[in-house]
């Protein structure tokens, strides 16, 4: 019998209520940076997200890390004054299902009854587990609870793709398992288009939330974007690489602005913000656009979204 979660309208409900703004943390190491983290959380709920998601790293300390995080931004999120989903990144690499089982019921005691299933990057020496690819770790997580699931696509093809049409097919299998994806980030809106055509072509209705990333760390970003895969412009770069802190932060509020417009054209169905721990980058990015910008963001308290 699958776990219960009994807690407020999840991520596929205020998907179905419009489009959708979502921020992305990551759990640091070290007491202080984790502070700093919890901070950001509290500061950027005054901008009213529809959800908020943690990532996941490989490795016992950080999934311990990965778990209080999510109970933290939980208890202010589920039970505080802007209430919305916390939405825990899960991957199947080296876990056991009865590993996945006791983070479930984990997440659950705090009010958690959405998660984002990941196949995860091995690492040299670590088990395997009994999971091997993130459509397994959904198919567990249905029977196990009553979660809603979503699952990551690549606008560029999965690095480990044999070709683009092998990609598409299943991203397009794992997509009518879970309720919604999220993409990595990118920095071609072009890219997301074509993608949401072929899932199309494939008879995938799956809304995919699009991935932004406001680059604040050039270095870092395009280490994650080598191992995804992903493209990152070369004028683009060095104009971030060539500027001060300050400089660096508005011409990366400005490029991703301009391309949440572009995909807000194209009738994304949401924008996930990959917020770095940076709330300035965030910040800057919605004053852009301005406020009302996304119109679902912020609902009055009490109604169930």
């Amino acid at each position: 019998m699958a776990l219960s979660s009994g807690y407020m309208a999840g991520v596929p409900e205020r998907l179905a209520a419009g489009r959708t703004l979502s921020f992305e943390y990551y759990p640091p190491a070290g007491a202080a940076a984790r502070r700093g983290a919890l901070l950001t959380a509290t500061r950027l709920a005054r901008r009213h997200p529809d959800f908020v998601s943690v990532t996941y790293g490989a490795g016992g300390g950080d999934r311990g890390r990965t778990r209080e995080m999510v109970a933290h931004i939980a208890f202010g999120h589920v039970s505080g004054r802007h209430r919305c989903p916390v939405v825990p990144h899960l991957t199947c690499v080296g876990h056991t299902r009865a590993e996945i089982r006791g983070l479930l019921a984990d997440h659950m005691e705090v009010g958690v009854g959405d998660l984002l299933a990941l196949a995860g990057d091995p690492r040299p020496g670590e088990p395997p587990g009994d999971f091997r690819y993130a459509a397994d770790l959904v198919e567990f997580v249905r029977t196990e609870t009553d979660f809603s699931v979503g699952v990551a696509a690549f606008p560029e093809v999965h690095p480990d793709s044999p070709d683009r049409v092998a990609d598409r097919r299943h991203l397009a299998a794992k997509l009518e398992m879970a309720d919604f994806g999220i993409t990595q980030f990118f920095f071609d809106s072009r890219d997301y288009r074509l993608m949401v055509d072929e899932l199309s072509d494939l008879g995938c209705t799956t809304p995919v939330l699009a991935g932004v990333m406001p680059v604040t760390n050039p270095e870092s970003v395009k280490r994650f974007a080598k191992m995804n895969g992903t493209r990152t412009p070369k004028e683009l770069w060095n104009r971030l690489e060539a500027a001060d802190a300050d400089e660096r932060l508005r011409i990366a509020c400005d490029q991703a602005a301009s391309m949440i417009a572009d995909l807000v054209e194209m009738d994304v169905p949401g924008i996930h913000l990959y917020s770095l721990n940076v709330p300035e980058a965030v910040e800057g990015v919605l004053d852009r656009l301005g406020e009302g910008y996304f119109s679902t963001a912020g609902r009055p308290l009490g109604t169930g979204l």
